[in-house]
């Protein structure tokens, strides 16, 4: 194995601001009392999920939620969460430490905005079909807004000429993939007067694509961790690899294999808007470990 082996850790890679805002919470209530709940994973990486789950916070399921008992203090991820979860938290007398990011909030207002114009118009959302995100999104329209996760999928709408046609995106789609969406229908609806496209895909989550495709051309051998769960860390990787063949995806450092980086000058280790700077440096200990440098 080659010594001297140069490790950079990218610094553009990890939580986003969402992410920060809801573990930060989670932390604080965690310090005053290890009984809080947390509706779905908090995060789409098990190694953060499981440090926090030493720490007192319990992850449940939906269905677990409608049963809690009165006063359970209930954490709502960043992803955010349709309306009909408030009203249970209501009815149930739940306490709703609510950590759902700025930006999806401000998403799923303009949605309900525009579901309730008086012209109903058709809600097309370009995101990943059952993410937390677009649950989140579909509810502010009673479950009437389409999803639709490719091009493909956008061709095969139904559009109805006399009805206003308006599009969202999930904040953590490709803006590429919604551009070619908003093109496609803009294209195909009968009067162009009546659609409406709004590009809200957080750019400091695209802004990551352009960084970490940067980032792997620089380096021999690319290590992306992130979760299994995680849409976005998958979109990050398969660009990685697009630019470096030599590009792997591991969830912990143990899923390194030293055969990877045999003949590296460089390693680069990066990861997903869900992955936690402590997983990528034990990821580092881990290759210094593996080339002895």
């Amino acid at each position: 194995m080659e010594k001297n082996v140069k490790i950079e850790i990218d610094s553009s890679s990890g939580f986003c601001f969402g992410v920060t805002t809801a573990i930060r919470k989670a932390e604080e209530e965690l310090s005053t009392s290890n009984a809080l709940c947390c509706l779905g994973d908090i995060v789409h990486n098990s190694a953060e999920v499981e440090r926090l789950a030493s720490l007192g916070l319990r992850t449940i399921n939906h269905s677990e939620f409608e049963k809690l008992p009165p006063n359970t203090r209930v954490l709502l991820r960043a992803h955010g969460e349709p309306p009909a979860t408030y009203l249970t938290a209501r009815e149930r007398a739940l306490e709703i430490i609510d950590a759902t990011c700025p930006v999806v909030l401000q998403l799923q207002r303009r949605i309900r905005r525009v579901y309730e114009e008086k012209t109903r118009p058709q809600i097309v959302i370009y995101g990943k079909r059952g993410h937390a995100e677009v649950l989140g999104l579909v509810g502010q329209t009673q479950g009437e807004a389409v999803v639709v996760e490719t091009l493909e999928e956008a061709k095969e709408i139904k559009l109805n000429a006399n009805r206003p046609l308006c599009l969202f995106s999930q904040t953590t789609k490709s803006l590429e993939g919604f551009r070619a969406v908003r093109e496609y229908l803009s294209e195909k609806i009968a009067n162009p007067s009546l659609f409406r496209a709004f590009d809200t895909v957080c750019r400091q989550v695209s802004g990551r694509l352009s960084a970490v495709e940067n980032f792997a051309k620089r380096h021999d051998v690319i290590l992306f961790v992130c979760g299994k769960k995680s849409s976005n860390g998958y979109a990050l990787y398969t660009a990685c690899l697009k630019c470096n063949p030599k590009s792997y995806i591991v969830d912990s450092p143990e899923a390194i294999r030293s055969k990877w980086l045999q003949k590296a000058q460089t390693i680069g280790i990066c990861g997903a808007t869900s992955t936690p700077l402590w997983l990528m440096e034990a990821c580092r200990d881990r290759v210094q470990k593996l080339t002895k440098c």
